[in-house]
């Protein structure tokens, strides 16, 4: 089987999954990767067959999207040339993790795909929204990236179509511990603004990692480190609670290892808010922004001994195979296993 895979490089999240789904997929067939975003800070480690500089998102230092940088990126002669040019109509199988290109070309060239990944589940509507939902931001959910099947990933399993995060093997095998220190990942803000931030909380070590800092340094008691996917993995595995934007990968990977969090939506980013509303469900803090009252916050929460959990029901491994039953017709040549498969 011949394998399309287009991965979204807009953030670091869709990479991390990626490199966690790929050895399954292989076991099925041959799989070319086609990567599509130009502002990721981690590195994709496998083979790219087809490269594009996307619909990337940027950001300000203060939290929020860069709109007038979202638009000068865009070149439509550009992505009109990429749509009919790449060759989706040549593979058994296009999965396509949010990526707009690729779902264009399917729809000129009229070859079936999955829409494979966290936005795929908010084809839902019992997927949690905010309380004011947005009439734009749920557009761009449904239609950036249409496909003729959808499977999703979500904290929890709010329909019959929505599985488990995948969470990353390093993770799965880790033993949480708790060395003191609070992790920071907030790449919507600048690393000026995070130590006017983290600057009065003497009593607490944190690790912040910055989407700027080149090499590591330390300013008081804040360590700036590059965003690194084994120091992240490390910082987490080990620290007593995470700061940090309300993608899907890191609160799902905190949620698992019982991590104090306070989550933070970046402005404007309407699946964020939509995942904060999620998290606050489940019990997690969250806030629309960082204001003058983030020190009596992080007081409270710091000290609060409750930390909400979730348990996902489905590993790697069940979710691929459940996505290979239902996107393609392995189920009437193979026997693919369908389990719930509870994570030990």
């Amino acid at each position: 089987m011949k394998i399309f895979y287009a991965i979204q490089a807009t953030g670091n999240g869709h990479i991390s999954r990626a490199m966690e789904l790929l050895p399954y997929l292989q076991q099925y067939g041959t799989v070319d990767i086609f990567l599509s975003g130009a502002n990721s800070t981690l590195s994709l480690n496998a083979p790219i067959k087809y490269r594009s500089k996307g619909l990337s998102l940027f950001y300000t230092c203060d939290g929020s999207l860069d709109y007038s940088k979202i638009v000068r990126s865009i070149s439509p002669f550009r992505v009109m040339k990429e749509v009919r040019d790449l060759p989706v109509e040549k593979y058994d199988l296009v999965i396509n993790d949010f990526e707009c290109i690729t779902s264009l070309a399917c729809a000129r060239k009229k070859v079936p795909s999955v829409n494979f990944g966290h936005q795929a589940s908010f084809l839902s509507d019992k997927t949690p929204r905010p309380q004011k939902p947005s009439k734009a931001g749920e557009w761009i959910l449904r239609n950036y990236a249409k496909a003729t099947n959808y499977i999703g990933l979500h904290f929890e399993n709010y329909d019959d179509f929505i599985f488990s995060p995948v969470i990353k093997e390093e993770i799965l095998k880790a033993e949480a511990g708790n060395k003191g220190h609070i992790t920071v990942y907030l790449p919507s803000y600048c690393d000026k603004q995070l130590i006017k931030l983290l600057q009065p909380f003497r009593d607490h070590r944190f690790e912040v990692f910055s989407r700027q800092a080149v090499k590591p340094y330390e300013i008081d008691h804040m360590n700036f480190r590059p965003v690194d996917s084994k120091d992240f993995n490390r910082s987490l595995i080990n620290c007593h609670g995470i700061i940090c934007g309300a993608g899907f990968e890191t609160p799902a990977e905190a949620l698992y290892l019982k991590k104090k969090m306070i989550a933070i939506p970046i402005q404007g980013q309407y699946e964020q808010q939509c995942n904060a509303a999620a998290l606050k469900k489940i019990g997690i803090k969250t806030l629309d922004k960082l204001d003058d009252d983030f020190t009596d916050t992080f007081n409270n929460w710091v000290n609060d001994p409750v930390t909400p959990t979730v348990q996902y029901r489905y590993s790697t491994e069940a979710i691929i195979n459940i996505l290979m039953m239902r996107c393609t017709d392995l189920k009437t040549t193979l026997d693919i296993p369908y389990p719930d498969l509870i994570f030990n």
